[in-house]
């Protein structure tokens, strides 16, 4: 019967241990010795040059990591900065771009009051719309203290807008001629044949233009892109304020009238600023 062996084996982890204290000391030994190309020295270079060049790997690899957040935080901020600075152009470009809106429409209604020299009038903003895609009902900022009344005509862009139907104080609701309950009595500039002029929301929306009946003149005497302007016999509307362009002409069934359409003189899409004639038509006449 054997006998069992009293030895004991050495658990791994302190042969390990032992190992990596031996090195150290060596090591240690080593450079304290400066015991050059001996072979603690090759031993040394072994065992340590390899885990030195680890430790530099991950060394180096951390660095280059740090380096890269700082450089995406870096570039990350030169955005913020950037997009701020954008976005300040962008609300600058477009103040601009409302500036030069309202210096074109100042022009114009400047163009426009030399237009018609003999009126008085009042420039007023528009400030409220009835909604939809056109202003064939709008208020604006003028009102009674203004010295605004009601059935004062209205103009902008090139010609005729509408008239006042109401007032407050400090506002004015307008109708404009191409509203459905508009009619204006209009005549040829060339001719002085007079007709009916008709607002008509259906065919602005479908080709941008309002209807003309009643137009009695010589045979092909109008041609298209003739000059409709307010009558003299309106009863609200002063004399000669342009209306819009002949944009088509047919003869009526009766054979003794024509009707039509008009291209209008003003941009009924976009009205930002008018000018109000503070004459009245029935002031003129007395």
């Amino acid at each position: 019967m054997k006998r069992k062996s009293s030895k004991r084996s050495i658990p791994t982890k302190y042969t390990l241990l032992i190992l990596t204290g031996f090195c150290v000391i060596v090591m240690f030994v080593s450079f304290t010795l400066n015991l050059s190309g001996g072979p603690l020295n090759t031993v040394a270079g072994y065992v340590f040059v390899p885990m030195q060049k680890g430790i530099n790997f991950i060394g180096n690899w951390f660095i280059s990591g740090v380096d890269d957040l700082k450089a995406l935080r870096n570039v990350m901020q030169e955005n913020k900065e950037l997009q701020a600075e954008v976005d300040k152009l962008t609300q600058e470009l477009n103040t601009i771009k409302l500036e030069q809106y309202e210096l074109d429409d100042l022009r114009e209604l400047m163009n426009l009051d030399k237009k018609y020299p003999s009126y008085e009038k009042i420039a007023a903003r528009v400030i409220g719309s009835d909604g939809g895609n056109w202003f064939n009902t709008f208020l604006i900022d003028k009102g009674t203290k203004d010295g605004i009344e009601k059935d004062m005509n209205v103009i902008a862009g090139s010609g005729l807008v509408g008239i006042v139907i109401d007032t407050g104080p400090n506002y004015a609701k307008v109708r404009s001629i191409i509203d459905d309950a508009s009619n204006v009595s209009g005549m040829t500039l060339s001719t002085a044949d007079r007709c009916i002029v008709n607002g008509n929301l259906a065919t602005m929306n479908e080709k941008q233009v309002i209807e003309f009946s009643d137009l009695k003149c010589d045979d092909k005497a109008i041609d298209i892109g003739e000059q409709m302007v307010t009558s003299h016999i309106s009863d609200k509307y002063l004399e000669g304020i342009l209306i819009g362009y002949v944009s088509t002409i047919e003869r009526d069934s009766n054979n003794l009238t024509y009707s039509g359409t008009i291209t209008p003189a003003v941009d009924f899409r976009h009205l930002y600023e008018v000018l109000v004639i503070l004459d009245k038509k029935t002031i003129l006449e007395e």
